[in-house]
């Protein structure tokens, strides 16, 4: 950002008094602009011991599979932008369980937020960010053409979970696309 969007003064970065990094601020109006990750909000829809999953229409990871997840929207709670993001690209109506996942993303300065989910029918269609969508055995979850490491470990910890007889909340620090080792992921 180069210039204030109240007043169009160029920016200057600085440390704001109070604050203890640098800021984007506005000389002439005093506006401080901040920015803040984004917030990545999906489910892990199940329908009878399989998930289901979306194989991406668009960049990045375009022709990988997904769960089913996307950015929160203004003026809504995570739990409506999971409900609305399973709807849009699997077109699967869900009854959202609890949360799952929480990942903090930080080289793409993004927090990535999984919920489980289940699916009353196996009711669901590719929606417009999707070029397909299929229910998956782990078996047959296709691990090597998974889009995001968050999406692989979300399902790695739920399939571990299951077996174990139950769920906990999972949560992790992301730095960059390296593999992940245990070390980087705690259980709530």
């Amino acid at each position: 950002m180069k210039y204030c969007s109240t007043c169009g003064t160029p920016l200057e970065l600085r440390i704001p008094a109070g604050d203890n990094r640098e800021r984007s601020c506005c000389p002439g109006c005093g506006a401080i602009h901040y920015v803040n990750p984004k917030i990545v909000v999906g489910t892990i829809p199940t329908y009878q011991g399989k998930v289901l999953l979306c194989k991406r229409a668009i960049e990045p990871r375009h022709g990988f599979w997904t769960l089913p997840a996307g950015f929160m929207e203004l003026n809504e709670t995570t739990h409506q932008g999971a409900a609305r993001e399973t709807l849009e690209e699997a077109g699967a109506q869900i009854k959202l369980g609890p949360l799952f996942t929480m990942f903090d993303v930080i080289r793409a300065e993004q927090v990535h937020i999984f919920f489980r989910a289940e699916m009353p029918t196996p009711t669901f269609c590719a929606g417009e960010e999707s070029l397909d969508v299929k229910l998956f055995s782990e078996e047959e979850i296709p691990w090597d053409e998974l889009a995001f490491k968050t999406v692989s470990k979300t399902l790695t910890l739920f399939f571990a979970d299951r077996k174990a007889g139950r769920y906990t909340l999972h949560t992790g620090d992301v730095f960059d696309h390296t593999d992940w080792t245990d070390s980087q992921f705690k259980a709530g």
